[in-house]
């Protein structure tokens, strides 16, 4: 359990707070690069409870800052995006996607006064079909983080965006939370009939793992540990990296380049950058049963609502709390909790804990070794930043976190889990633009 200073503390992220503070010294996920287009309508976006303007000019550059108008505070989501800027609509007021004022067509004198107003803009980068902010002090921002599945290039459906109802922190430590993979989405599945070439079936079949855990120089990480066959361990990988990413297992660790961003909205909503290289590039990632049909249930991609134009209007599930997530008597036969596909599934479950988790309620057990190491990691870092202004080395050298991975690997019986991880990460397959 943390106290309620420190659940405080590790959950609020608005400028001026710890986490807040800590956070924007990071590049951040803010949309996708499709979202964005030439001269289109500028998009309302919140980032860490900051409501900004996202816009692509005309020469196809990004543009992100505060949405206020620095001449009387109207609101630039009304803005004109056109000729290299974007025009207040109040007054005209014209800037450029770095915040220059670049026209003052009210003022007979257009040259003197206010001279050098400029719109609060933050610096922005793209890579693999996202946009990054920079939202923190440094003149110069550092380097784009170095994961291997922002490189891209993506396939159709290579990245899934969903806005949570509640906390960034609980979402992320769903994600890092191993042994619920056994209840929550494979609770009914006969794990003896999945077929033995399938890494799943020992998660299924041994519900109570043993969990390793290490703290590393990007962060944290996990291994899973269960008897495979006869003389074999099965482990199952997760990492996380400063400040909210989670590489997750989705496949064979050499084969598997995966990452969660657990973008924080506001204190109490989160959008999910869900991404993964090879998803939609047609491989079979279906888990089958030993007579080769599919087993049922374990993913489904969302169903969204249409998007609006309001600052939470983006990247909503049709189904939610307002319908119990789908959840039916004829669901509830068919799977553990009576909600369709695992990331409803645990959307349902983050969600009903509240906006904000009370975690002095909690009752941690050693299944949860991974979130307290993560919770204790994530602590002492914003508190170090904030006392000395030191960051985690993974910021200024982001090649720390290029062999953090999720996934799975079958080793001989009493290897050592971070040695066999290391030995498989020699065989993994680099995407472009990742180094070897």
């Amino acid at each position: 359990m943390l106290s309620a200073a420190d659940n405080e503390a590790i959950t609020r992220v608005g400028r001026g707070t710890l986490m807040g503070n800590f956070m924007r010294e990071f590049w951040i996920p803010a949309c996708k690069s499709a979202e964005l287009a030439p001269d289109g309508m500028p998009m309302r976006l919140m980032l860490l409870g900051e409501k900004l303007i996202a816009f692509r000019d005309t020469q196809g550059r990004v543009g992100i800052f505060d949405h206020r108008c620095p001449h009387r505070c109207a609101s630039l989501a009304f803005g004109r995006n056109e000729q290299g800027g974007i025009r207040c609509g109040y007054h005209g007021w014209k800037f450029d996607v770095e915040g220059n004022c670049l026209d003052q067509p009210n003022l007979p004198d257009k040259n003197r006064y206010p001279a050098g107003t400029k719109a609060n803009a933050y610096k922005t980068s793209e890579r693999g079909g996202i946009v990054f902010v920079y939202m923190g002090k440094r003149e110069t921002p550092p380097p784009l983080p170095d994961i291997e599945a922002t490189f891209g290039p993506m396939h159709g459906s290579g990245i899934a965006m969903t806005h949570r109802d509640c906390n960034w922190l609980q979402n992320l430590e769903g994600d890092i939370d191993t042994s619920h993979l056994g209840f929550l989405h494979a609770g009914l599945i006969d794990g003896e009939g999945i077929d033995e070439k399938e890494m799943q079936r020992y998660t299924v079949i041994n519900k109570a793992p043993q969990i390793n855990v290490a703290e590393m120089p990007f962060g944290t990480m996990y291994s899973a540990q269960r008897s495979a066959m006869p003389g074999h361990d099965h482990h199952r990988f997760a990492c996380f990296i400063f400040p909210f990413w989670v590489t997750y297992p989705s496949d064979m660790i050499e084969s598997n380049v995966s990452v969660n961003a657990w973008v924080p909205i506001d204190d109490e909503n989160t959008m999910i950058f869900n991404i993964d290289l090879f998803r939609g590039s047609g491989k079979d990632t279906a888990i089958r049963y030993k007579d080769g049909t599919v087993v049922p249930h374990l993913a489904r991609p969302l169903d969204y609502k249409p998007t609006t134009t309001d600052w939470m209007g983006r990247w909503r599930s049709v189904h939610n709390s307002s319908d119990d997530y789908g959840r039916t008597p004829e669901t509830l036969k068919s799977t553990f909790i009576g909600v369709v596909g695992i990331p409803l599934q645990d959307q349902a479950m983050i969600e009903s804990m509240g906006p904000i988790v009370d975690r002095s309620m909690e009752h941690l057990a050693s299944s949860d070794r991974m979130v307290m190491m993560t919770r204790r990691a994530l602590l002492s870092a914003a508190r170090e930043f904030a006392k000395s202004g030191k960051l985690p080395d993974v910021v200024d050298d982001p090649s720390i976190s290029r062999n953090a991975r999720g996934g799975d690997m079958v080793v001989p019986e009493n290897t050592d889990w971070i040695e066999g991880y290391e030995q498989a990460m020699k065989n993994a397959v680099r995407p472009a633009g990742t180094g070897s």
